[in-house]
């Protein structure tokens, strides 16, 4: 196999009261980077800040990230940088705001190159000349603060960019069971099926590893014993912080395992429709676990260890839990009408199986093997 690598970040501070780690920090400067105004609404901007000014560290807001980070969103925050010049970085809210801020570290350590120059995997400059980076996730989800990726918008092209490089790994990950909390039921349905698919992408992936299936294996538990309670008791302190490691390991699985045909087939089916990229995977998942059965002994694997007779059945009285249709066509996010579905499809399944997440996919799935299983799900057979 040669040589493998596995990163996570150097320090993850986990639990009730983990925000409070803020005020240890040494340094000066500091640019806060968050989305909306849920994190001001809650609170917790305002309590990041003070934290930092016990630290003695002077901070900045850079705000309004959208859902789908821009690459003018980004050269915005990098140009506040190199007019501060922070020496940490911290990045507040939902996976947007910390993929954004990531991206902006490199703008502002390197001003002189081009977002074109960073696209390929691998081609971002060494980063950590002037600052460090601290991901504050508010949702259990992308596990962007655990990871190597970023995903970019070109608005004007109308293409999302994955960004991957190492050295875009967080040096601090704080998992503060408080911000989550205030995610509304549905964003909580959302969000935690994108764990579970993380998870057990990553367990089935080509490129899993020893390393990498005790983080997808433990967070697949993690989801299916918390994610109904904190669904159904969205204050269940133990529930959320359940759910927010679990979104954490499964990013440690996946950041170094990668993923599958869920994440292709989500990704596109979401650029043709919309749909919110959580509720394609829940969707998804049941169907592709079936197909993937055929070519991993994986899933049997993990099923002996947690106890359980079947993950697709698992998922689907998940979803069934949440509210969460069974397949696409019932489905009231958006307009899925059956016309559009059957004109878009080629292309579809051409751009999913195209899509890199589909290297790892296992047994060598074909384009008329996506189409099959976007079929399935659309009409849920």
């Amino acid at each position: 196999m040669g040589v493998m690598s596995f990163s996570i970040p150097r320090t993850i501070y986990y639990g009730e009261g983990a925000l409070q780690k803020l005020s240890e920090l040494k340094g000066t400067k500091a640019a806060l980077v968050t989305g909306g105004n849920s994190m001001k609404k809650f609170g917790f901007l305002d309590q990041a800040e003070a934290l930092l000014k016990q630290a003695g560290i002077e901070s900045i807001l850079i705000d309004g990230v959208e859902p789908n980070p821009s690459v003018e969103t980004v050269m915005r925050g990098a140009q506040a940088m190199l007019e501060f010049s922070p020496d940490w970085i911290v990045a507040i809210g939902g996976g947007s705001a910390i993929d954004a801020a990531k991206v902006m570290w490199c703008f502002y350590e390197h001003p002189e190159i081009t977002f074109e120059s960073i696209i390929q995997p691998g081609s971002m400059p060494a980063l950590r000349t002037k600052a460090q980076f601290i991901a504050i996730p508010s949702t259990s989800g992308t596990a962007s603060e655990i990871t190597a990726f970023s995903v970019i918008t070109d608005t004007h092209k109308h293409i999302k960019y994955p960004i991957v490089a190492a050295d875009m790994v967080p040096d601090i990950a704080i998992l503060d069971p408080s911000l989550p909390m205030t995610m509304p039921k549905h964003i909580t349905a959302n969000t935690g099926m994108d764990v579970l698919c993380h998870a057990s992408e990553a367990l089935v992936s080509i490129a899993a590893t020893a390393f990498t299936d005790p983080y997808a294996i433990q967070a697949i538990k993690l989801v299916l014993e918390n994610l109904p309670v904190a669904y159904k008791e969205p204050k269940n302190l133990v529930a959320r912080e359940n759910m927010h490691e679990a979104s954490a390991l499964a990013g440690m699985a996946f950041t170094n395992a990668s993923l599958g045909l869920v994440h292709s087939m989500a990704h596109k089916i979401g650029g043709e429709f919309g749909v919110t990229h959580g509720l394609a995977n829940a969707i998804l998942l049941p169907y592709i676990i079936a197909y993937n059965r055929k070519v991993s002994d994986k899933y049997a694997y993990a099923e002996k260890l947690l106890g359980i007779d079947d993950l697709s059945k698992a998922v689907q009285q998940l979803n069934k839990q949440m509210d969460i249709p069974t397949c696409f066509k019932d489905c009231t996010e958006v307009d899925f009408s059956e016309a559009k579905f059957l004109e878009v499809l080629d292309r579809m399944s051409q751009n999913a199986f195209e899509d890199p997440c589909t290297l790892t996919n296992p047994g060598k799935p074909c384009v008329e093997d996506v189409k099959k299983l976007y079929t399935s799900a659309f009409y849920g057979i």
